[in-house]
């Protein structure tokens, strides 16, 4: 298991600006496992200029510039990116609504048991099949029974995550059930403790019915998949 201790100091140091050495000083692990660790995090113009400006030698106008540009074509990258989906995809058809909430419901549903639910922790995933469950199925409002997961480091925080997942998913807190505190012998030390909401669990009632069709559905879907196509 990761040193998760280890590795949030690492985040923390490296979103103020730190250098990769001197959080494995600091820190007391390798470079290259600080590296790993961080590779996701961007630092601002101002951290890198800060960063190069320590070595200011021979050079070093050359490497704030490439530094400087490679940041901003990451970022036209990632917007790039964006518009590009929004211009393929355009819109949802009914058909590709149902289709992209099968894919999720596969990967992330209850398969075993004669009931609908799914869990997961990314807000815009519960949007979506929120979306899903109500336009594609015509779920009525009080079929909708959710619960919370989380740590029980978190437990002076359940109405807060309960509220938020409350205003992500429109379902009134009375429909919620009893959030359930995980209790655990190591804890985890999560770097983005106060914004942190655990994981949501979404169930239908009376879904016998409906998980018959979902199943139905995504094997079509597998069998579909696996045929050639023709050209």
């Amino acid at each position: 298991m990761a040193k998760s201790k280890e590795k949030n100091k690492a985040l923390k140091l490296r979103h103020q600006g730190k250098s990769m050495k001197e959080i494995a000083e600091i820190v007391g692990v390798s470079k290259g496992t600080v590296s790993l660790w961080c590779r996701d995090i961007q630092l601002t113009p101002e951290q890198v200029k800060k960063l190069y400006a320590r070595d200011s030698g021979p050079g070093y106008e050359g490497r704030m510039k490439g530094a400087r540009m490679q940041y901003e074509r990451r970022l036209k990258r990632i917007a790039d990116g964006k518009k590009d989906g929004i211009k393929k995809l355009k819109q949802l058809s009914d058909r590709d609504l149902l289709i992209a909430g099968l894919a999720l419901y596969w990967g992330e549903g209850g398969k075993k048991q004669r009931d609908v639910k799914l869990a997961n922790a990314d807000p815009e995933v519960i949007k979506f099949m929120m979306k899903w469950f109500r336009e594609a199925w015509k779920v009525d409002e009080d079929r909708f029974k959710l619960t919370v997961g989380i740590n029980d480091i978190h437990k002076h925080r359940v109405n807060e995550v309960e509220q938020y997942w409350s205003d992500i998913t429109k379902v009134p807190r009375q429909q919620f059930r009893k959030t359930s505190l995980i209790k655990v012998k190591n804890k985890k030390n999560y770097d983005n403790f106060p914004v942190y909401y655990g994981t949501l669990y979404i169930y239908i009632r009376r879904g016998a019915e409906m998980y018959y069709q979902i199943m139905g559905l995504i094997d079509a879907l597998g069998k579909l998949g696996q045929k050639k196509i023709k050209k």
